[in-house]
C-alpha cells in the first residue's frame, strides 16, 4: 500500500524535491504549515494520520499510528473548513493533472514564455497548486519560503515570474502590473482589479480553483440547491474532475444535485448566476445576517465598505440584538484618516440597503486572519 509522507518543509526547492521524490515512489505527500505551534502541529498530524514524515534535516521519521492511502492518491492536503478542525482533503494524480491542465488552457500558459511564483503557504492548496501547477505543465516555478511584497514585486518586473497567486491582503501590497496575470483567491475579491487580476472561486476539495471570474473551468460544472421560497439564489454545488476522492476519514462529501445523481459537492457558499451566466458568490450559508426579517450578506457590506478611500480593511458579522434579531457589526481597520461612523453607515444604506446598514461600527487595528490570508470572522469580538 502507498504511504503517506508529511512534508514539514519550508517553501522552496527542498519541498520542490521532495515532493517529487514521494510521487516517483508512488507515495502521497501531505503539506505541513512549519509555523504552527506544537500542540496545533499535534493535532494535524493526528487529523492527517501519515505513516512518515521528512523535516529540515531530510530525514524520514516513521510514525506508529500511520495509515496508507489508495494507489493514485497524490496529496492530502488539511482544511478546517466550517469547524475549525483540522480536517484531511484526499486528492488524486487524475484529479490534480486536471486542475492544473485546466488552469493552464484557461490563463493560455506557455511553458516557453511563462512562469509561476509560489508565495502563499503550502500547506494550504493555493499555495501548493501553484508548484503542482508548475510541475504538472513543465512550466518554470520559483518557491519563495513566504510573502514579500518587495522580493516579490522585483521578480515580477523583472520578468522572472509572469505569474503569481495572491490573497487580497498580498494583492494590495504590490504593483499588479508588474505580472503577466494574477490569480486571487482565498476571500471575496475588492471592487475594480486590473484586467490581468483573475478572481477565482474553489476550496482544497476542489484542489484549487475551479471557477476563474466566474466561468468553471473546462470540465467543471455548477448547479444551485435553492433555497426555500426562492428562484434565484441557493447553495453552490460543484461538480469536477478535480474534485477530491474523499476526506481522510473516508466521508467522500457527495450530494444528490439537480440531476438526481450523488456526484455532486456542497460547498456550503449560497450564490446566484447572473444574466450572463457567470457566477455570483453571496457568502458562506451559515454567515448570512438575518436582521428584522432580512438577509444580509456579510461580503456584500464589505465590499462596499472597502472602496471607501478612509478603510484599509474591513470585516462584517453580526451580534445578537434583542429588537432585530441580529445586528450587523463592521470591524473597520482605518485608513490614513478614521472615516466616520455615519458616513460608513449611509455609504451602505445608499448602495446596497437600508437593513444592511452596520448598527455598529467598531474601529481596530488589525483583523484575526487565518495562515491564508482569510478573516476569521468568528474571532470578531
Amino acid at each position: 500500500m502507498p504511504e503517506l509522507v508529511a512534508l514539514d518543509l519550508p517553501g522552496g526547492t527542498g519541498f520542490v524535491d521532495a515532493l517529487r521524490a514521494i510521487w516517483d515512489t508512488g507515495d502521497a505527500a501531505a503539506p505541513l504549515d512549519p509555523r504552527l505551534p506544537e500542540p496545533a502541529r499535534r493535532a494535524l498530524l493526528q487529523a492527517l494520520r501519515p505513516t512518515r514524515v521528512v523535516g529540515s534535516d531530510g530525514e524520514f521519521h516513521r510514525l506508529d499510528d500511520g495509515l496508507g492511502v489508495e494507489e493514485g492518491d497524490a496529496l492530502v492536503v488539511a482544511t478546517s473548513g466550517s469547524s475549525g478542525q483540522p480536517r484531511g482533503v484526499v486528492l488524486t494524480h487524475e484529479g490534480v493533472g486536471a486542475s492544473a491542465r485546466a488552469s493552464s488552457e484557461r490563463l493560455a500558459v506557455d511553458a516557453t514564455r511563462h512562469s509561476w511564483l509560489a508565495c502563499l503557504p503550502l500547506a494550504h492548496v493555493g499555495g501548493l497548486s501553484v508548484v503542482t501547477r508548475a510541475l504538472l505543465t513543465d512550466t518554470p516555478l520559483t518557491v519563495l519560503p513566504g510573502f514579500d511584497a518587495g522580493v516579490i514585486e522585483r521578480l515580477g518586473r523583472d520578468g522572472e515570474a509572469t505569474h503569481v497567486s495572491l490573497v487580497a491582503t498580498g494583492l494590495r501590497r504590490i504593483d499588479p502590473a508588474s505580472f503577466t496575470c494574477i490569480l486571487l483567491g482565498g476571500s471575496r475579491p475588492p471592487e475594480g482589479l486590473a484586467p490581468n487580476v483573475v478572481a477565482t472561486y474553489g476550496m482544497t476539495e476542489t484542489g484549487s480553483g475551479v471557477v476563474y471570474d466566474g466561468v468553471p473551468l473546462d470540465g467543471a460544472e455548477i448547479a444551485l440547491a435553492h433555497f426555500e421560497d426562492d428562484a434565484e439564489e441557493g447553495e453552490i454545488l460543484l461538480r469536477a474532475p478535480m474534485l477530491m476522492r474523499c476526506y481522510r476519514d473516508g466521508a467522500d462529501g457527495r450530494v444528490t444535485g439537480p440531476d438526481g445523481s450523488r456526484t455532486w459537492f456542497a460547498t456550503g457558499d449560497a450564490g446566484s448566476v447572473n444574466e450572463d451566466g457567470t457566477l455570483a458568490v453571496r457568502g458562506r450559508v451559515t454567515e448570512v445576517i438575518v436582521t428584522g426579517g432580512e438577509k444580509v450578506w456579510p461580503d456584500a457590506v464589505e465590499g462596499v465598505l472597502a472602496a471607501h478611500g478612509g478603510v484599509a480593511e474591513v470585516a462584517v458579522w453580526k451580534r445578537p440584538d434583542p429588537e432585530w434579531g441580529e445586528r450587523v457589526v463592521a470591524w473597520v481597520v482605518p485608513a490614513q484618516r478614521q472615516p466616520g461612523t455615519e458616513e460608513l453607515v449611509d455609504l451602505v444604506k445608499t448602495t446596497l440597503a437600508p437593513w444592511a446598514a452596520p448598527k455598529e461600527v467598531i474601529f481596530t487595528t488589525a483583523l484575526p486572519r487565518t495562515a491564508s490570508g482569510k478573516v476569521r470572522r468568528r474571532d470578531l469580538r
